[in-house]
């Protein structure tokens, strides 16, 4: 894709301005770090029983557990955190017939992105791509979503792979939202091996998998979207919409949006560093609310350091 800036000097000073504006938002609804004290951080979803965003629970209303044993929270806040995200599409022929609308979906999500998120816009079928640099211009995301191209095989894991590239070494909240009808077909990255990776790099998964009906060169079939793909969403926080009509995709990609602005952080001080993988569990005290986080985390002995 080509990128080109026909902006007057006016307009690009302009620019400027409003992405140092961007800037200091972004720094303001971070999570404050200092050295000393090791955290364990946490993004937290929850929705009532009728599957409403809950958005005003207080810290008392949380227990955290580590692999079973519950965690004094030293650290909570209840307002909106940016995002740096990938937003990786399939883009392949079984999705042919319905190409137009994911794109339109995708514009969702694009235009409920904040001044200070920033996101990059990808495309997988038998090769991956990816737009050239992570902004926050809503309407640069949307053209490049749709100059995004189209082939035959879904190389989902390698798309995710490419993913974590680019999210390595950016500070701040990262998250993956990927969305196909298929299993993977052709990559090299394995399944087992991304999702080590996205724990480990502590990247948020949401993955959307579409069934989709396509002529195979014999017959009309159904696709099956990947089974990987809610196991990936669970274990990373995430969360997994399994979708089987047209009509839900644009619902689908807002709701991902409205989930990412309306997450709680918290954060707990590990008690044991043993660089191995620990299970996570956050829980509600209200009846009917239920909490959505990671699931495990590698207990290193390089973990954030946060200010409480």
């Amino acid at each position: 894709m080509i990128f080109r800036n026909h902006w007057p000097n006016l307009a690009a000073a302009l620019a400027l301005t409003c992405a140092a504006s961007a800037a200091l938002i972004a720094e303001a609804q971070q999570p404050t770090f200092r050295s000393g004290t090791e955290v364990v951080s946490l993004f937290v979803t929850v929705a009532d029983a009728s599957g409403r965003l809950v958005p005003d629970l207080t810290m008392e209303d949380f227990e955290v557990q580590d692999n079973g044993k519950p965690q004094e929270i030293v650290y909570f806040e209840n307002v909106v955190q940016p995002i740096t995200a990938v937003v990786m599409l399939d883009t392949s022929g079984s999705m042919t017939a319905s190409i137009s609308l994911m794109k339109d979906a995708a514009e969702q999500f694009f235009l409920r992105l904040l001044p200070a998120d920033r996101a990059r816009v990808g495309a997988f079928n038998d090769r991956v791509e990816i737009s050239a640099q992570f902004t926050s211009d809503r309407d640069s995301l949307i053209r490049d979503a749709r100059d995004l191209g189209f082939g035959n095989s879904t190389r989902l894991w390698d798309a995710v792979a490419t993913s974590l590239d680019e999210l390595a070494g950016i500070e701040g909240r990262r998250v993956i939202v990927v969305f196909t009808d298929g299993a993977d077909t052709g990559s090299r990255a394995r399944f087992g091996n991304m999702m080590d990776r996205a724990r480990a790099d502590e990247v948020m998964v949401y993955a959307i998998g579409f069934e989709s009906q396509f002529f195979n060169g014999q017959r009309v079939v159904r696709s099956e979207p990947d089974s990987g793909l809610r196991k990936i969403a669970d274990e990373t926080g995430g969360g997994y919409f399994h979708l089987q009509k047209t009509a839900e995709l644009s619902p689908t990609f807002t709701r991902v949006a409205q989930e990412l602005h309306a997450q709680y952080v918290m954060g707990f001080t590990p008690t044991l560093l043993d660089g191995k993988v620990h299970k996570l569990a956050v829980r509600v005290g209200k009846p009917g609310m239920t909490a959505r986080a990671r699931r495990s985390y590698v207990a290193a002995t390089d973990k954030s350091k946060i200010q409480p």
